[in-house]
């Protein structure tokens, strides 16, 4: 029974193959037929023209991520190739017959030692020996398993950090991580060790040990003492990066960022590296951001199309949101901080490589810094991302004199406007108190 499905089941997966292929090989065919247009000159003569090449010329440019991700919210959703299902249900089928094939041979193998049993002869297979020696084989299985991860995922997950805070971080990280590893391996060995050594003969019997003090001194004080290291570490870590000096904050490059599902804009200082103050009650769909413009020192804010930062120069992040909870996530400086509604959160850093220099560390020229959302915020969440460049002084001076203002044209009209209606309200305010 169990071999007639295998083989139904094996057809089945060859049809499964075959569909798939008549599926991809379809619309091939189809995708070489208007490439070529056909034009006749005023001498008769034909000439075929290919306009494959027009037809990428002549396509829109990629739109911004943020149109990316309002299209991507607003298609709707794609149903999946039934296709998919079919292969779903194949697996869960086949992993079925796998544990009945498994169960039957379990059930052979248990008839066959009670056969023996009442026969009165000795027992074919010790199955304490068996399992004990299956834990000692997954002991050595799991440590160089650990060791494996080690040295190929964690070369991939891990790179010297880009800011100057982040090498206590890395440290911090660094030393928590060995900690807990040899925590780990002397516990494993124990477990597993132990379930080897003290397997069941028939001849001995387990040692009942309901309590003993000084152990449960060891295993209590040990891991109180190390924890409270870690922890005071991590606190006065977080104390140096968090807590900086009012006049070094000041002094600091002023850079805000506000998030929005699904997209960051980005305001520097200006000249006088002072950012305007905003309120929500300014906003308007010229003033997306609500900047208060009677505050003189957001009239040279200015747009920036991405994060650019000087090497070696301190960066003081304002981090606002203007819809729901996201979150400022740089990993590669090691910077990662709430981006709360109503409420601004502050990260100051120092860069401490140019994204050059990162790229002949990495030996990647493709490699960029980036800014990302770290919590899921919604369907675009995926796409709200903003490259961060990390240049020399003189350069930055040059993006930075390449930029458009956020106080625009359009926004000095509005603004005058609405002057002069608070005015005209004030004059009436006073008209009606004087009668």
């Amino acid at each position: 029974m169990a071999t007639l499905l295998l083989l139904q089941l094996s057809a089945f997966a060859q049809d499964t193959t075959a569909t798939d292929t008549n599926a991809t090989t379809a619309p091939a065919g189809t995708a070489q037929k208007d490439s070529s247009s056909t034009t006749t000159d005023s001498a008769g003569s034909t000439t075929v023209v290919d306009t494959t090449a027009t037809v990428a010329a002549s396509a829109p440019a990629a739109a911004s991520p943020a149109t990316d991700a309002v299209q991507a919210a607003q298609e709707p959703a794609k149903q999946l190739d039934p296709q998919v299902y079919k292969n779903f249900f194949y697996y869960v089928l086949l992993f079925f017959l796998i544990c009945v094939v498994v169960g039957i041979i379990g059930k052979i193998i248990r008839v066959y030692e009670l056969t023996r049993e009442m026969q009165g002869k000795k027992i074919g297979i010790n199955w304490n020996k068996v399992n004990g020696t299956l834990f000692l084989v997954a002991l050595f299985l799991g440590l160089y398993g650990a060791y494996w991860s080690f040295a190929n995922h964690g070369s991939a997950a891990w790179r010297e950090a880009a800011s100057v805070h982040g090498e206590r971080i890395d440290a911090m990280f660094i030393t928590t991580t060995v900690i807990t590893t040899i925590v780990f391996v002397l516990t494993h060995i124990m477990l597993f060790g132990f379930s080897f050594t003290y397997k069941s003969t028939g001849k001995r019997k387990a040692y009942f040990y309901p309590h003993n003090n000084t152990l449960e001194k060891v295993w209590t004080i040990i891991p109180a003492i190390v924890l409270t290291i870690l922890v005071l570490f991590g606190f006065f870590t977080w104390r140096s990066i968090m807590n900086v000096p009012d006049d070094v904050a000041a002094n600091s490059l002023q850079v805000e960022v506000t998030g929005e599902q699904f997209a960051w804009t980005v305001r520097y200082g200006g000249r006088d590296n002072k950012i305007g103050h905003r309120s929500i009650q300014l906003t308007t769909p010229l003033n997306g951001l609500g900047i208060d413009f009677n505050d003189k020192s957001a009239w040279d804010d200015v747009l920036g199309s991405e994060i650019v930062l000087p090497v070696g120069k301190p960066v003081r992040f304002t981090i606002n949101s203007k819809d729901i909870l996201h979150s400022f996530y740089m990993p590669d400086f090691r910077v990662q901080i709430n981006a709360v509604p109503g409420m601004a959160t502050h990260f100051q850093m120092t860069p401490r490589f140019t994204t050059a220099e990162m790229r002949e560390k990495l030996n990647n020229p493709e490699f960029n810094y980036v800014l990302l959302c770290n919590k899921i915020c919604g369907g675009g969440h995926y796409n709200m991302q903003k490259n961060v460049r990390v240049v020399t002084e003189a350069e930055y001076k040059e993006w930075l004199a390449t930029q458009s203002f956020f106080f625009t044209d359009d926004l000095k009209k509005e603004f005058k406007a609405n002057q002069r209606a608070r005015n005209n309200h004030q004059e009436e305010n006073k008209q009606l108190a004087l009668n």
